[in-house]
């Protein structure tokens, strides 16, 4: 009996028909990159201070006065309270000193607040003022935007392994455009938090959808280019177009117009991406399958065989075991359920990380577009090493070495933060590009525990978890105020932990791909890192046996 890619050897594995499905598949990804950081654009908080009214007859040291002075050696001038302006305008009168106010009572920003504009003509705090007594609406907005991709991990990654890759992919392009669209008119704070919200839903459905077919449609080192390489590089390629997009268009709602353009160009290429058949095979599809293979065989101008599937009863089989699997079956063993808790915690801890690094950026000097600009352009010879080393290298060794780097990195901010600039910079971007790397080989080796029948499911319930992390990363800034490093530690630490659980993790590298959740039983098998042999509390149980859909799905990486 064939398996699913010895059955398809027929198209080859860079013809017409794969480069096609690569790129334009690529150009998929476009839009869910583009929108992730926007949340640190939109929601930027330049330097303020207390406003004061032109009508009050203040010269500009009188101005500058009335503002109290705080921080480390009394420095730094207020952000969120003033001298009473009456008390200031009778001392101004009277001819006093403007130095001699310390003594006069404060008060809150009556007026409103001045922002400075040199990086930001305008965000949604400040229009919206979240600042000062409405601080916590910023992180709050923050997390909004994640616990929407939380949500639409939850619902897109059931809706995909059901009614197919292509509608939900496509789906939630159209619904990211809808609601970048809609930021730009929306009229006040809660509006824009429920639209950030429904965006926040689409940018990661269509990300983690795209990868899924792509993983699924491609076979061989074609696949893997794809998903380590191609994938993320036009992923990080949208980001530093992002970067350039917001020096450009520095006023939040032109911005949020722009944002919905990459996904608008991507609809006409539904008429372009097939559907995976890998998928159709397993909801027992077989004929669907079988003329997108023989479609790509016209394309690639080769012959395909008579029979592609060498089973008469793989339809029947495979349609009576489609519906009945669900998230609950990576629960149901001992073995398969320590993996799924492993790779859960893993990935929230990682995503912790990457957004950590991205949101504590703020606190270092400098331009704050050329600093996200160097994150975001780091990425690009981290998948590049991503690349290299899912070609050759185990999966649990790849990510192991790259993670811990990450976080040493990290960890060792804290000693050179404020003697020297430089280097912390540099170690934040080793930081970024460990951690980014041991994220891309997250994403392949998840891909290659978790079986076909619920792959997009199980990773959307991955991307579950990796967005309860970004969802706290908003909050670490918060932490500086009991201890000034405590945002990198915690950083660092995260990294630590997930690589400590990825020794527990069974090896995927150059080991049949899972089609099924009996043969991830068989062939993933949780380990003690101080055993030679996988370990498993089912190892006494007898082998399942498996069904003719479930051998023809098997492949190899």
């Amino acid at each position: 009996m064939q398996n699913y890619e010895e059955s398809v050897l027929f198209l080859g594995t860079w013809g017409p028909f794969q480069r096609r499905v690569f790129f334009l598949l690529c150009l998929t990804c476009v839009p869910s990159g583009y929108n992730i950081l926007s949340v640190i654009f939109l929601l930027a908080s330049p330097p303020h201070h207390c406003h004061i009214p032109a009508h009050s007859n203040l010269s500009q040291d009188w101005i500058q006065a009335s503002l109290p002075v705080q921080g480390v050696g009394q420095s730094e001038r207020s952000s969120c309270s003033r001298y009473e302006l009456d008390l200031v305008q009778n001392q101004s009168v009277l001819g006093l000193s403007p130095e001699a106010l310390s003594h006069l009572k404060q008060e809150d920003c009556k007026d409103g607040w001045t922002y400075s504009t040199e990086y930001y003509q305008s965000t949604v705090v400040t229009e919206f003022d979240l600042v000062c007594r409405d601080q916590w609406k910023q992180p709050l907005s923050s997390l909004v935007y994640f616990l929407g991709g939380l949500c639409g991990c939850f619902i897109f990654g059931q809706m995909a392994d059901r009614f197919g890759r292509k509608p939900v992919l496509f789906g939630s392009l159209v619904m990211l455009s809808i609601f970048s669209c809609a930021l730009t008119f929306a009229p006040s704070w809660p509006v824009f938090t429920v639209l950030f919200f429904m965006l926040g839903m689409g940018q990661i459905a269509s990300f983690i959808v795209g990868f899924v077919l792509g993983s699924e449609i491609l076979i061989g080192s074609t696949r893997v280019i794809f998903t380590s390489l191609g994938f993320p590089i036009s992923y990080v390629s949208s980001m530093v177009l992002l970067t350039g997009t917001a020096y450009l268009v520095r006023h939040w709602r032109y911005l949020s117009l722009i944002l919905a353009v990459p996904g608008v160009a991507c609809i006409p290429l539904w008429w372009l991406i097939p559907e995976s058949p890998r998928w159709l095979l397993s909801r027992g599809r077989l004929q669907e399958a079988e003329l997108v293979l023989r479609s790509a065989a016209v394309e690639n101008q080769v012959q395909p065989p008579n029979v592609i599937f060498a089973s008469a009863n793989v339809e029947k089989e495979t349609n009576q075991k489609a519906d009945s699997y669900s998230i609950l079956d990576l629960l149901k063993t001992s073995n398969i359920r320590l993996i799924t808790l492993i790779l859960w915690i893993i990935w929230f801890s990682v995503s912790v990380s990457y957004f950590g690094v991205s949101f504590n950026l703020s606190s270092l000097y400098g331009n704050p577009y050329l600093n996200y600009f160097l994150l975001s352009t780091v990425e690009i010879p981290a998948y590049v090493a991503v690349w290299l080393s899912v070609r050759k290298l185990p999966r649990r060794l790849s990510f192991i070495c790259f993670t811990l780097l990450g976080s040493v990195a990290l960890l060792l901010i804290q000693v050179t933060q404020h003697s020297h600039p430089a280097l912390t910079l540099f170690l934040v971007l080793l930081g970024k590009f460990g951690i980014l790397a041991g994220n891309g080989v997250l994403y392949v080796y998840s891909g290659e525990l978790l079986p076909t029948v619920i792959r997009n499911t199980a990773m959307s319930s991955c991307a579950m978890f990796s967005r309860v992390g970004s969802s706290v990363s908003p909050y670490l800034l918060q932490l500086a105020v009991f201890y000034q490093f405590l945002p990198w530690i915690v950083v660092g630490s995260l990294s630590v932990l997930s690589v400590l659980l990825c020794v527990f993790l069974p090896e995927t590298f150059r080991q049949p791909l899972p089609d099924t959740i009996q043969q991830m039983a068989l062939t993933q098998r949780f380990r003690l890192p101080w055993t030679s042999n996988p370990l498993s509390k089912d190892d006494g149980k007898s082998k399942v046996q498996l069904t003719a859909p479930e051998i023809i799905c098997t492949t190899r990486l």
